[in-house]
């Protein structure tokens, strides 16, 4: 046995708990739902929809924070690796971008990174809503600064927005 005065760095401190406590101080938070059409509009069936979540650190990342104890200090970066979109009629998309808000200028083009058509009306629901849900997962990655360990960990989040799409009909 060799004898101290000082115990040795970070001795009974376990990396992964102060991760989780970095983590605990940072919001994140779900995504800040965009959709076309807008919520209280009215989309079309087999119009193009358009999926995307405004961008900052709470809402897609990255969001960095630190924790200490016991002499060791863990920094533990948060981003969005990925958005499932459950559309309301069955169908998921997921989305490993942020996606694009639409512009008028887009006119009848597909969104370029995350998007869906609707092949029925809402109307087929029990509301005659599509209840969108979006579900983001954070993915963390940790290390204790000044080298050695590292983590990474998962965290989900999630919003919903009710749509109505009709279908066109028509006439001769």
């Amino acid at each position: 046995m060799i004898w101290a005065p000082e115990p040795p760095t970070g001795a009974g401190v376990d990396p992964a708990v102060l991760a989780q406590r970095a983590v605990d101080k940072m919001l994140l938070r779900a995504p800040e739902i965009g959709i076309t059409p807008k919520p209280g509009g009215k989309g079309v069936v087999g119009m193009p929809v358009y999926l995307w979540t405004e961008q900052g650190p709470e809402t897609y990342g990255p969001n960095t924070a630190s924790a200490s104890a016991g002499g060791l200090t863990v920094t533990a970066t948060a981003t969005v690796s990925k958005i499932v979109w459950t559309m309301g009629d069955g169908s998921t998309v997921t989305c490993t971008t942020a996606g694009t808000p639409y512009r008028a200028a887009f006119g009848k083009r597909p969104s370029p990174d995350c998007g869906h058509r609707y092949t029925v009306p809402s109307s087929t629901t029990a509301s005659g809503k599509f209840h969108v849900t979006a579900t983001s997962t954070w993915t963390i990655d940790w290390q204790v600064n000044g080298g050695g360990q590292s983590g990474q960990l998962t965290e989900s989040r999630d919003s919903a927005v009710d749509i109505t799409v009709a279908e066109v009909q028509v006439l001769n």
